[in-house]
């Protein structure tokens, strides 16, 4: 229903690129371009300034940017409320998760949900919990869900289950055989830790911090990725980490890896991120009430 030529506009203005916003749209970039130069001849002004393969929007394509952003969150916002009044659950869901929760709690959510409405279509993108916050908060995703502290007063900020950390080495550590073991104990030992911007990093990080006895930092030797890197290094005896204890059922089975709970114990939330006054569709409804659920039955069952 909206113009054509208004939402390739949009969409070049926000990936500042016609060859990424191109492959968004599904379009061949003449045409796109096409498109924006058709808006161009309607202003009868420029809307980009194109140098050295960059573009830049213009002082009109910035009042123009403008207004679009407002125009599509008034359509979408049209479009939702018409679904709510017909009680259809139907659309496409922008949900973003940290590495951790998309590769071990996510997919069966998900699966789950798309089993009972397979009209609804659910995009997901992963990223660490610092980016997931980032994307909320500019509406690039409709529903975040990350493993850290969120500190903006402005997005709704909501505990889904709790999370066990725990220390992992491999089997032939000296260490393995301890029942219980307290953060200070390791300082000396390398440890492998996830990148900046981590949720399970910043966990770690507050969590040293309020051990007073731990007044010295963690022996960092290697920053990896992602939880599975983190895993195979350890495994492969290059030092030890803190991992969630969701991630590692499969090596406790097969004797790769030995988890020890660290002392006092180190948990911390999952929770749902979102727009505090965004207009959100029945379906986002439905899936933020199916994932509650979910959550509890996980926690019931742990």
């Amino acid at each position: 229903m909206a113009d054509r030529r208004l939402q390739v506009f949009h969409t070049v203005s926000k990936l500042l690129s016609f060859t990424k916003a191109a492959e968004k749209l599904h379009m061949t970039q003449p045409a796109v371009t096409f498109q924006v130069r058709q808006l161009e001849e309607y202003f009868n002004t420029r809307l980009f300034d194109r140098t050295h393969n960059r573009i830049s929007l213009t002082e009109a394509g910035e009042c123009v940017h403008r207004y679009a952003d407002q125009i599509f969150s008034l359509y979408n916002e049209m479009e939702c409320e018409v679904s709510a009044m017909t009680g259809d659950i139907s659309g496409v869901l922008a949900i973003g998760a940290s590495t951790t929760i998309a590769e071990y709690m996510l997919p069966s959510l998900l699966g789950d949900f798309k089993k009972k409405y397979p009209e609804v279509n659910i995009h997901l993108k992963v990223s660490n919990s610092d980016g997931i916050v980032q994307m909320v908060e500019n509406n690039a995703i409709d529903l975040g869900v990350v493993e850290s502290t969120v500190t903006n007063k402005n997005l709704v900020v909501e505990a889904c289950r709790h999370d066990q950390l725990v220390v992992i080495m491999d089997p032939d550590n000296p260490d393995a055989k301890k029942k219980q073991v307290h953060l200070s104990e390791l300082m000396d030992a390398p440890f492998i830790c996830r990148e900046e911007g981590s949720g399970t990093r910043e966990v770690i990080i507050e969590y040293l911090g309020q051990q007073h006895d731990c007044t010295d930092s963690l022996h960092i030797s290697m920053e990896l990725g992602s939880p599975e890197a983190v895993k195979s290094a350890v495994e492969a005896g290059m030092g030890i980490s803190v991992v969630s204890l969701a991630t590692i059922q499969k090596e406790l089975k097969l004797g790769a890896l030995v988890a020890i709970p660290l002392v006092p114990p180190l948990e911390r939330p999952f929770s749902f991120v979102y727009q505090k006054h965004k207009f959100r569709a029945n379906a986002i409804e439905e899936l933020l009430n199916f994932a509650r659920g979910y959550c509890q039955d996980e926690t019931g069952s742990n």
